[in-house]
């Protein structure tokens, strides 16, 4: 499979370009500016790849469902979500390298997409929100699937989150763009307390209209819920019931689904 990744100025051209066969690593040796986008492309959708849109991110295996992904290299607020040095400077990694078979058989979180962004649409997995706290890149939905886990503080990297906007009716959903089959999930919520309010209970619901209703503690620790394999396009977090404490901050930190291919 051939890979081409490229760095676009906000006019379309192009600033540095590289294609390998399977594997691909783009060094560009430039200050991005604003404007700038990552483009990955495959010319084969549905395939699957492991891509590191910067060397501070880790790599992840994402499902290139359209064949090309664009990823708008973060400036101002959005930048608040990565590490300083991610996106920064004049010396950027970019990797991507063809994901098979064995590579995709075993248990994973599928959740995972450092590179995920509110726009994306190309690749998955790909979270999304009914409401973010004030539109603030630093509680988008992106931020619970990207890795992050570090609770005890917020509104700045590595304390990303999303935020609900204090609505009682807020729900999030992570999508895979094909079909999965799903045997856990690991909810971490933000702890930074008393800032921080919690969530007694949620509920978990799936693509086929199955729901799990689960409780939650006050901690930032992962709380898993394990529940018999079942097959899903995605995730959804919603029915989030805050406890009976003066904040109205509750957040979540990260979701973890894991989980297998669903297979032909």
């Amino acid at each position: 499979m051939e890979i081409t990744l490229s760095v676009l100025d906000k006019a379309g051209e192009v600033r540095a370009r590289k294609t390998g066969n399977e594997a691909v690593s783009l060094f560009f040796r430039h200050a991005y500016a604003p404007g700038d986008r990552i483009t990955v492309e495959t010319g084969s959708p549905g395939s699957f790849l492991t891509l590191s849109i910067d060397n501070t991110l880790p790599p992840a295996v994402v499902f290139m469902k359209e064949g090309a992904f664009s990823f708008p290299v973060p400036f101002g607020d959005a930048k608040t979500t990565y590490a300083p040095t991610a996106f920064s400077g004049e010396n950027h990694r970019i990797s991507a390298h063809a994901t098979g078979p064995d590579a995709l058989s075993g248990i994973r979180n599928l959740a995972l997409n450092p590179a995920d962004h509110g726009a994306s649409v190309a690749a998955y997995p790909h979270a999304f929100a009914s409401v973010e706290t004030r539109g603030e890149a630093a509680f988008a939905a992106r931020n619970a699937i990207d890795g992050e886990i570090a609770s005890d503080d917020h509104g700045f990297w590595p304390y990303t989150s999303w935020g609900i906007n204090c609505d009682p009716e807020a729900m999030m959903t992570v999508e895979f763009g094909r079909r999965v089959v799903a045997r856990s999930v690991v909810l971490f919520t933000r702890a930074d307390f008393p800032h921080d309010a919690w969530w007694t209970s949620a509920r978990i619901t799936f693509s086929d209209g199955h729901s799990i209703n689960v409780p939650l503690e006050k901690t930032g620790a992962g709380q898993r819920f394990a529940f018999p394999e079942r097959e899903t396009e995605w995730v959804r977090l919603e029915k989030l019931v805050k406890a009976d404490d003066p904040s109205p901050f509750p957040a979540l930190t990260q979701i973890e689904v894991w989980g297998r291919e669903a297979g032909p």
